[in-house]
């Protein structure tokens, strides 16, 4: 994710969007910084439910210089959708597994207006997407890890 802009960088990038257009135009340009996903991780454990396109989310631990570090890997088959499973691991990135279920994405969701301009269905995606993060979470909060 090293290529994908921080927080900080996201919010004025998304303000500095003169119209809606624009905005689809840099989320989908997002969708294209995500990391490649691993071919072997494109299996059903990890397909999102609840999501029109196909979305798989994989949330895997990493130790890094003796440091727990979170990883995301996330893939769809729609530009869109790809692009705002960008912005959900710019949210949630450099955190630690506690740190992301303690917070309200959805408030800096709300700060995008993204409820405003998407379809139920992609809202309703995007919800699906955050349920499968929260999910692997609790499997790796709970000891297992994920291993392929």
């Amino acid at each position: 994710m090293k290529n994908l802009p921080d927080k900080k960088r996201l919010l004025i990038n998304f303000s500095m969007c003169k119209n809606w257009e624009e905005k689809y135009l840099y989320i989908i340009d997002l969708g294209y910084l995500l990391p490649t996903f691993p071919e072997k991780m494109r299996i059903d454990q990890y397909l999102v439910p609840g999501c029109q396109s196909q979305v798989w989310i994989v949330v895997l631990i990493e130790i890094i210089q003796y440091k727990r570090v979170v990883r995301f890997y996330g893939d769809s088959d729609a530009l869109i959708v790809k692009g705002l499973i960008a912005i959900i691991f710019i949210i949630y990135k450099d955190k630690d597994l506690q740190e992301i279920v303690n917070l309200d994405i959805r408030e800096i969701l709300k700060l995008l207006e993204l409820d405003k301009y998407l379809t139920s269905f992609r809202i309703q995606g995007i919800n699906s997407i955050l349920n499968a993060i929260h999910n692997q979470i609790t499997v790796l909060n709970n000891g297992n890890e994920i291993k392929f």
